[in-house]
């Protein structure tokens, strides 16, 4: 028997591969379920946005569980990554060409180290200008790609740990544990500020959202042709019950 039960609410985990966008994860699921399992309508919904440029850890949401959204998206989120020291991105990761260089050499294990410890906690956050939040009904991406520079304020995040894993200079390994809304693109900003560099995120993985890690996840592919063969497991059980005459 099909161990899902889709239109009545399954909460899935799914790794994003990297260079999809959250709403190709849900698109593609979507469109399996509707045209592979024959779930003409059926919600879908995700828990947490990830930039194209990460992957890591998506909640799925189907059926009555689309309810349960804001819930998963409020928990604290882990993430690992890696800022590179030395230059900066208008986009505070890889998605723009570097567009300042400055020096590392005066930067210390014992910097990098202070600077972490010093955005541990409750701090206010200014959020980057290449993000989805609205300002006059209108997305600040859509103001940063038109060359149009907005006010966004500052807002408060908690930062619960902030654990450096690795140096080496320009780059920076970490794992962050964080509250919701924190954008870690703005803490490559700081941080390389702090440094009194610059600095941008050269890679982010989410491991966990609350309970939920990363290490249960599926991958999507191999969830749909797991999916697929019991699909058609199910069927072929079906027809061959028909398929008996009564003695």
């Amino acid at each position: 028997m099909m161990p899902f039960h889709f239109e009545e609410g399954e909460v899935l985990l799914i790794k994003k591969p990297l260079g999809w966008t959250s709403f190709d994860v849900i698109n593609r699921f979507r469109f399996f379920l509707r045209k592979q399992l024959d779930i003409k309508k059926i919600k879908v919904g995700h828990a947490g946005t990830l930039d194209p440029l990460a992957d890591g850890l998506l909640i799925v949401c189907t059926g009555k569980f689309t309810k349960r959204i804001e819930e998963f998206q409020g928990q604290e989120k882990e993430y690992t990554g890696t800022f590179r020291l030395g230059a900066t991105t208008p986009s505070f990761d890889l998605e723009h060409e570097i567009d300042q260089k400055y020096e590392t050499a005066h930067i210390t294990e014992a910097m990098i180290n202070e600077a972490a410890r010093k955005f541990t906690g409750d701090i206010l956050q200014i959020p980057p200008q290449y993000s989805a939040i609205k300002v006059g009904g209108k997305r600040a991406y859509k103001f940063a790609r038109d060359e149009t520079e907005v006010k966004l304020e500052a807002r408060p995040v908690n930062i619960r740990e902030f654990e450096i894993t690795r140096i080496a200079l320009p780059d920076v390994d970490f794992r962050i544990s964080c509250s919701k809304g924190t954008y870690i693109r703005s803490l490559a900003r700081d941080f390389g500020e702090a440094l009194n560099s610059g600095a941008h995120l050269t890679a982010l993985r989410r491991t966990r959202i609350g309970e939920f890690k990363l290490a249960e996840a599926h991958e999507l592919e191999a969830l749909m042709v797991a999916l697929t063969r019991l699909s058609e497991m199910e069927k072929h059980v079906s027809e061959e019950g028909e398929s008996i005459e009564p003695g």
